[in-house]
């Protein structure tokens, strides 16, 4: 056997002069190698051959190398394969199953294909036949370390790419979040947006339409006064001695214009005017408010005598008997408010609730306080709201009334009446179940400049 060979009898030293020569010229690495085999000799020259670069410790069977490898990390076990009690195919099961890190080299005398096979499907390294140079084994250790810093980064690069992948995973989970609020408040921007030039168009029609709509309202009552005073005199000659011959000919213009019919006729257009003016002046009053005209003042109101009032004012709805109100009150402070506004908002919520029970059905009326704010909850057990109405019924002009009877501002007046007053509305529905508002509002507030200054019109922006 040549020096450079690997023998369990032989005294001489292992190592080549050039082996030895570029070990003892290199520094000595920390890595760890273990070194198994029942052959004391054996165990010995490897241990030589490898300490000059590695740090190598030795075991004699199993037991003895899974005690050292508890105790500290090897890098590479370097394992006969027949030993006494257990072998080195159990040895190698035992490192898979429990030192992931370790690499694992079989180094035996036996030289068949299936032991070979059966020793890298277990998951040796490599399977190595003695004897065999000790070159050979140095490099095997080599191709071996450098194989197990590939898996090790391998298995660091796979826990960094599934840390990257859970924080990608939260970032694109924190950007649908971030996207899905940019939405809602693009949305809002929009609705404030659509509801700032709505209400400067308010403005605008409100200020074209009183004047006109107040000359009608106002000579619609001196139209009825004239007809009634003509109809007094029509039949104050109805009842005066005259000839027969003029007898004659005012029942002939009577019978031309059907005297009686238009009569009846004048009247009835005279009330339908005169509702029609009503309706004007009503639009143009909803328009006012709507766009933040003719502001009342602003103090401390009991919510409770609003609510009460407005109740009284829908007497035709809510004492008809088709209709149970429930009034469920606590105990509230003053709230600052402008208190026409805020009455404005229970009638349209109440005339609603009264026109959804209208066949029969309950009107609940609740108030509480919570914190800063005073909270009115409005439920009715009507028709209930469909899905798709539910997205609009704050919108301006939408209503889902026959047309003619209503205007579509009620809504979306009573949302501008809360943000104004810096508090919120919500509306919950379910079709057939009925519906319920929901208002806070804060106690103490102040209104802004724009507010306050009843001696201008304030422009349309919240």
């Amino acid at each position: 056997m040549s020096q450079s060979s690997m023998s369990s009898t032989s005294n001489e030293s292992p190592l080549s002069p050039a082996t030895a020569s570029s070990l003892l010229s290199e520094e000595k690495d920390e890595t760890r190698i273990l070194i198994v085999d029942d052959d004391e000799a054996v165990r010995n020259v490897f241990y030589i051959y490898l300490s000059e670069r590695y740090r190598c410790s030795t075991a004699g069977n199993f037991d003895e190398a899974i005690a050292l490898l508890q105790s500290e990390e090897y890098a590479v076990v370097l394992s006969d394969m027949i030993m006494p009690g257990r072998s080195g195919i159990e040895l190698l099961r035992e490192i898979n199953a429990r030192f992931l890190d370790t690499a694992v080299i079989i180094v035996s005398g036996i030289n068949r294909t299936q032991r070979v096979l059966d020793a890298i499907r277990l998951g040796a390294y490599d399977y190595l036949i003695k004897p065999c140079e000790l070159d050979v084994i140095g490099m095997t250790i080599e191709r071996a370390l450098e194989h197990r810093a590939l898996v090790r980064n391998s298995r660091q690069y796979k826990i960094d790419l599934e840390r990257s992948n859970a924080e990608l995973r939260r970032s694109k989970a924190e950007i649908e979040r971030r996207r899905s609020e940019l939405e809602r408040l693009q949305a809002q921007i929009v609705h404030a947006e659509k509801m700032a030039s709505l209400g400067q168009l308010a403005a605008g029609v409100a200020h074209e339409l009183n004047n006109p709509a107040g000359f009608i309202f106002g000579n619609m009552e001196i139209l009825k006064e004239c007809a009634q005073g003509l109809e007094r005199l029509l039949n104050f000659y109805d009842t005066a001695s005259l000839t027969e011959d003029e007898r004659a000919k005012a029942a002939l213009i009577k019978d031309e214009i059907d005297y009686a019919i238009t009569l009846e006729d004048l009247r009835s257009i005279i009330i339908d005017c005169r509702d029609g003016a009503e309706r004007i002046r009503d639009v143009v009053q909803n328009l006012r408010t709507f766009s933040h005209l003719g502001e009342a003042e602003f103090k401390k109101v009991d919510i409770h005598e609003g609510l009460d009032s407005t109740l009284r004012l829908l007497s035709r709805y809510y004492t008809s008997g088709n209709i149970t109100l429930r009034r469920e009150y606590s105990l509230l402070p003053p709230v600052d408010c402008y208190a026409g506004q805020l009455n404005q908002v229970w009638m349209n919520l109440l005339a609603n609730a009264a026109h959804a029970v209208k066949d029969g059905g309950e009107v609940t009326v609740k108030t509480k306080h919570e914190g800063e704010s005073v909270v009115v909850t409005i439920s009715d057990t009507g028709c209930g709201i469909q899905p798709e109405t539910m997205k609009r019924i704050f919108d301006p002009f939408f209503t889902t009334k026959p047309v003619g009877e209503g205007t579509g501002l009620g809504l979306s007046v009573t949302y501008s009446i809360i943000e104004r007053h810096k508090g919120a509305i919500s509306v919950e529905s379910r079709p057939g179940e009925g519906t319920t508002f929901t208002i806070s509002i804060p106690v103490d507030s102040h209104p802004t400049e724009e507010q306050s200054d009843t001696n201008t019109e304030p422009a349309y922006v919240y």
